[in-house]
């Protein structure tokens, strides 16, 4: 099971850019399926990007044109790449990866300001 340690969050404003990483500690070229979910206060976590070993990706509607989910296996890294963002997009961000068991990040906030 990889270990996976997120960066690249922070403050941004309405209609800016982050770019989210995460960080594996082992190998990603094996793992079936990755991705990214969010969580804002009193909600449950949800779904909104995620990426197959094929490459194929499948978005949340409300992220959909807007963010970018990529991988680098040679740097075991999973990418969120954020645009066009909206105060709708504040949370917390979690990246997750699928081996014989899921892993989960630690979480990295977002905040988006009007």
């Amino acid at each position: 099971q990889v270990q996976l340690v997120e960066s690249g969050g922070g403050l941004a404003q309405s209609g800016g850019s982050l770019r989210l990483s995460c960080v594996a500690s082992g190998s990603i070229a094996s793992l079936k399926y990755m991705g990214w979910y969010r969580q804002t206060p009193g909600a449950q976590r949800g779904l909104i990007a995620a990426i197959l070993n094929d490459g194929t990706t499948t978005y949340d509607g409300s992220v959909e044109g807007r963010f970018t989910i990529s991988t680098d296996n040679a740097k075991n890294t999973i990418y969120l790449q954020m645009n066009d963002l909206s105060p709708e997009d504040t949370a917390v961000y979690y990246c997750f990866a699928d081996g014989t068991r899921r892993s989960w990040g630690q979480g990295t906030q977002v905040t988006v300001s009007s």
